[in-house]
């Protein structure tokens, strides 16, 4: 859900960059399948060594990982840049839609990504540890804001509500690719923030 490439390890080599690489392997996966590409042609492709491609990434599932872990940190960032004064949903719902860039054009490679997440097991069992990232970037600002550890019962049941609602507006947009994500990450989190009330429950563009 945003595109800013990690902080490169040493030995970064001029002209290449995470999503580079991202780039390409999403490609080699989706024209040759996850299993049948392997890192030295996604190096290769890229005109990088093998060596390079592990500057970046730890293994070849975390390439389809890349923005969504820098969103974690974007996430992360604007939450501690919060105005206390702000009530919290709102807090966090200004940090997730500064987070996300998404356009309805990005809809097709953003569809190939979730194909390949939803298809290759090793890939689903891998998104339990960025998803829990995610939400436990929401509940350590929670209970900061209130005084509580991140995992009692009011911080972490706001960080699994929001993750939730998230990835529900995430994947209407996906369906609809008729404006930004921010427009229905916006709305949905409202929709939350409301108690799901009547009035706020409408779908974006009705």
């Amino acid at each position: 859900m945003t595109q800013r490439t990690p902080a490169a390890r040493r030995g970064r080599p001029p002209g290449t960059s995470a999503r580079e690489l991202e780039v390409i392997a999403l490609r080699l996966f989706t024209e040759r399948g996850f299993h049948e590409t392997t890192v030295d042609e996604i190096a290769a492709a890229a005109g990088v060594s093998r060596r390079t491609f592990f500057r970046y990434y730890d293994a070849k599932s975390d390439v389809l990982w890349n923005e969504f872990d820098a969103e974690v940190g974007t996430i992360t960032e604007h939450l501690a840049a919060a105005d206390a004064d702000l009530p919290i949903l709102d807090a966090v719902r200004e940090a997730v839609i500064a987070a996300n860039h998404y356009r309805a054009e990005d809809v097709p490679e953003l569809r190939m990504r979730m194909h390949l997440l939803s298809s290759v097991p090793e890939l689903a069992a891998s998104a339990t540890r960025h998803y829990d990232a995610w939400e436990r970037a929401v509940s350590a600002y929670v209970g900061a804001r209130t005084g509580q550890p991140a995992d009692a019962l009011y911080p972490l049941a706001v960080g699994r509500a929001v993750l939730a609602t998230c990835r529900a507006a995430y994947e209407r947009w996906s369906a609809r690719a008729d404006a930004d994500l921010t427009v229905y990450l916006d709305a949905a989190l409202r929709a939350l923030a409301s108690g799901f009330a009547d009035p706020a429950v409408s779908e974006p563009g009705d």
